[in-house]
């Protein structure tokens, strides 16, 4: 079972930036596929940004353009940059990871709920 631990959420101004972080419990060269999906309350499990083992990334619309999704495989890390914030922004961000490889991260961004693990959450709260 793959452990995720996500962090660097908090509250910020419209327009702020925050780095959100995952640190997962293995390689991440063994999982095929990881992201990052948001719920705010009242609302769909949204896809945010996924990225599979090569390095390939998709992006919601809502976020292309202002949010980047990266990871470090030394330090077994997934990162999401969030940039030019919003209000609409405001959410419970989850970490997630998936090793059936054979589903690409384009599946995994429009079907967050497929994903077979996930980490507990952190909170992003962007106030204008």
């Amino acid at each position: 079972e793959v452990q995720l631990m996500e962090s660097g959420g908090g509250s910020v101004q419209a327009g702020g930036s925050l780095r959100l972080s995952c640190a997962a419990s293995e390689n991440l060269d063994s999982i095929g596929c990881m992201g990052w999906f948001r719920q705010a309350p009242g609302k769909e499990r949204e896809g945010v940004a996924t990225i599979d083992s090569d390095g390939n990334t998709h992006y919601a619309d809502s976020v292309k353009g202002r949010f980047t999704i990266s990871k470090d495989n030394a330090k077994n890390t997934l990162y999401l940059q969030m940039n030019s914030l919003k209000t609409e922004d405001t959410a419970m961000y989850y970490c997630a990871a998936d090793r059936r490889s054979y589903l690409s991260s384009a599946y995994f961004l429009v079907w967050p709920r497929d994903f077979g693990y996930r980490g507990q959450g952190t909170q992003v709260t962007v106030s204008s």
